[in-house]
């Protein structure tokens, strides 16, 4: 959701709380202001019939008043519709979305006669109603139309590997199952609603293997061709994209530059999450010169269809979401990925009334399953933002392989860090500077409160840096991303010093921080008291002249062991401290909670997979092509892969049969076999664990084997 994918958790309550009421409440003051608006009608959308729509005669489309759903098979001229098996309804006639177009335009013309409006969207195959830009006056006006089933104020939303395969036993079980890594998948398209995708990522290639590998014949998407995208971005493998932004552009917030017109991925979340689903299998991960083994994703040979919907720069909105559901429908994908959140709780008599569940519950009607972050707003109850019982939900989970850093000081003390960085010279310990003490007296101001930050090279003395370690400090203006590690390793390296060591700022408190790659020896101490014993250490090992008052000699020595060798002993699963917990509350009022979320738990912290090259959401992969990040963001398509693998061996199995299959399936326990413990605080994480419960995990951890031999199947679609 992903996502913010951690990189701002300091600003959780802000973005919680008052990014919502900024973005969607501008208009509540003032009846004369536009704003966008969802209106769904009573008439049924087009995927109620279960059907294909067939224009019987030459007479064009009639529909009865009603709508109904089953089957009317009726005389020349109407529409005559055929119930298939499980599996994608039909699409509909290109004709069809045309009248039901034309039946939105009239109806606007006659509720609003000789008003100004202006309509972005009609939705017709999941939902049938539109979006449209009018006043609260002229919504309540179609809110008390005969015709009008909803009206709802267009709300924003958010975006919420190398090993995970093998942790999940895929290779050795459910790949073998299905032929192989090179046929686990293949025949499932997969939808990803999300921020793009970087169609030069060789994760996405269709000449990975020499096995013939053709497009799906029910899948009838396009690739938009514009200039950030054009004509052969899509191939084999990535059979469709498009981009959606009506909404964004109608408020004067979206930028063509930046956001870019076009599926292409400028932010790198949607990229990462379609590469953890479908990515090709064995791509080398190399990032900041660092090799970190060979990435797959959990149906590497599924197809990728991708629906642009969120922006770097500003998110996303309903209007535009709803859109983009409502096209992967019609063109056929037999998955929906969604690792996207609502702000804030939509309003309406039931949560799950809002147009995006309304639409994602005709998209399971219509055979397509459905899998959604749980969000990033955890550990505290009643915090999950996926909340209807027809979606799959998803919670984030540890898994065993973690990077882990350190440094040997001087006096014998080891000091444990992070930073996925080379280590200094082995057997050798290099001078500590502070970069308060290695200011440059020309240029340097002394007083400056971000010179402990490193992000000028010219205010520094590079007699004093040259082949020394220069202690930074780590503070909120790197968690805020006004400051960078990218730059402070930039300057570092022009300064010629031996490596960069941050300490964590006192002020910095509760945040945890993901591996940071540096092409240099560097680490990051990521605790408040093991960074006071470094300054202790540092402090009183100085020499300082009396009079002047400026040190005489650097007495603190100390290596860094470096970062880049994984160790996989970590006890995992464990729920991660940022997954969002059930259950989920009836509307606004936690006591009266009645749907059992999350559904299941997926790996969902520190997951390398494909970045987009021009990826901006994380400023310390900024031009790499893999990128490692957290949230259940990264643990949703995880569920989605491992879908596609069940769609693919069972392709009569309705959404519900396989939801079974993966809840019925999944395990209770850690691989060491004791209980799946969760996370239930920010600070000092790992101290604060106790026994998951339903609330925390849903089903348990997802067992990709079992879900492929799942015996008994609870199918409420029958």
């Amino acid at each position: 959701m992903g996502s913010f994918d951690l990189k701002h958790l300091m600003l959780l309550f802000w973005f919680v709380l008052v990014v919502p009421y900024c973005l969607c409440e501008e208009d509540d003051s003032d009846d004369s202001s536009s704003a966008v608006y969802i209106v769904s009608l009573r008439n049924s959308p087009a995927s109620h019939y279960y059907g294909e729509l067939r224009e019987m005669g030459s007479n064009g489309f009639q529909v009865k008043n009603g709508g109904g759903g089953g089957g009317d098979a009726s005389s020349s001229g109407r529409i005559q519709f055929h119930k298939p098996r499980y599996g994608n309804a039909t699409k509909t006639n290109k004709r069809y979305g045309s009248y039901v177009a034309q039946v939105h335009d009239s109806l606007l013309k006659k509720v609003l006669k000789g008003e100004k409006y202006l309509k972005l969207y009609s939705y017709h195959y999941l939902i049938n109603g539109f979006a449209v830009l009018v006043t609260q006056q002229q919504a309540e006006k179609l809110a008390r139309s005969s015709e009008v089933s909803n009206v709802v104020l267009d709300f924003s939303v958010r975006t919420a590997t190398t090993h995970t395969p093998q942790f999940l036993g895929l290779p050795q079980g459910a790949w073998s199952q299905e032929g192989g890594f090179e046929a686990a998948g293949e025949g499932v398209v997969i939808g990803f609603v999300d921020t793009g995708i970087d169609p030069t990522h060789p994760s996405f290639a269709d000449n990975k293997s020499e096995h013939p590998y053709p497009v799906p014949a029910h899948f009838n998407g396009v690739c938009e061709v514009t200039r950030d995208f054009p004509s052969g971005s899509c191939n084999r493998k990535l059979v469709g994209a498009r981009h959606f932004a009506a909404s964004a552009i109608t408020r004067g917030i979206f930028n063509s530059t930046q956001d870019y017109a076009s599926p292409f991925d400028g932010d790198g979340h949607g990229t990462h999450t379609a590469a953890v689903a479908a990515g090709n299998h064995g791509i080398p991960v190399i990032v900041a010169g660092h090799h970190f083994g060979n990435a797959s994703g959990m149906a590497p040979r599924s197809h990728v269809a991708v629906y642009k919907a969120l922006y770097k720069s500003f998110g996303g909105f309903a209007a535009d979401v709803v859109a983009a559901i409502d096209q992967a429908a019609q063109d056929g994908v037999d998955i929906i990925s969604l690792s996207i959140t609502p702000n804030r709780r939509p309003p309406g008599v039931a949560t799950f009334f809002n147009p995006i569940d309304m639409a994602l519950l005709s998209a399971v009607k219509a055979g397509i399953f459905v899998v959604q972050a749980a969000g990033n707003t955890g550990p505290s109850p009643t915090s999950v933002s996926s909340f209807s019982p027809w979606i799959f939900t998803v919670g984030a989970a540890s898994h065993d392989r973690i990077y882990s850093n350190s440094m040997f000081l001087g006096n014998n003390v080891t000091i444990p860090g992070v930073g996925l960085a080379p280590g200094t010279s082995v057997g050798k310990l290099y001078t500590l500077v502070h970069a308060h003490h290695a200011l440059n007296n020309d240029t340097a101001d002394p007083d400056d409160m971000y010179v402990n930050e490193c992000q000028d090279a010219s205010k520094f003395s590079k007699d004093l840096v040259r082949d020394n370690l220069l202690m930074c400090s780590y503070s909120i203006r790197f968690v805020l991303g006004l400051s960078t590690i990218k730059q402070t390793l930039g300057m570092a390296k022009n300064l010629s010093a031996a490596g960069v060591v941050f300490y964590m700022d006192p002020f910095v408190i509760g945040y945890q921080i993901n591996a940071v790659p540096m092409k240099m020896p560097g680490i990051i101490i990521a605790s408040t008291n093991d960074s006071k014993i470094l300054m202790q250490y540092y402090n009183s090992s100085l020499e300082v002249d009396a009079v002047s008052k400026k040190v005489t000699k650097f007495g603190a020595v100390a290596s860094i062991c470096g970062g880049l060798k994984a160790n996989y002993s970590n006890a995992a699963p464990k729920v991660m401290y940022y997954s969002a917990r059930g259950p989920d509350p009836e509307d606004t009022l936690p006591h009266e909670a009645d749907i059992l979320k999350p559904n299941l738990l997926a790996p969902g912290n520190l997951i390398w997979a494909a970045w987009s090259s021009l990826g901006t959401d994380s400023v310390d992969f900024q031009g790499e092509n893999f990128a490692i990040m957290s949230g259940t963001s990264m643990a949703a398509p995880h569920v989605a892969g491992l879908a596609a693998l069940v769609r693919q061996k069972f392709p009569n199995f309705s959404p519900t049969a396989v939801a079974s299959a993966l809840s019925t399936t999944a395990s209770q326990h850690d691989k060491n076999g004791g209980p799946i413990m969760a996370q239930r605080s920010y600070a000092s994480a790992d101290l604060n664990l106790s026994p998951a419960t339903p609330f925390d995990m849903g089903s348990g951890f997802l067992n990709a084997t079992g879900a492929l031999n799942p015996g008994l199947i609870f199918d409420s679609s029958k």
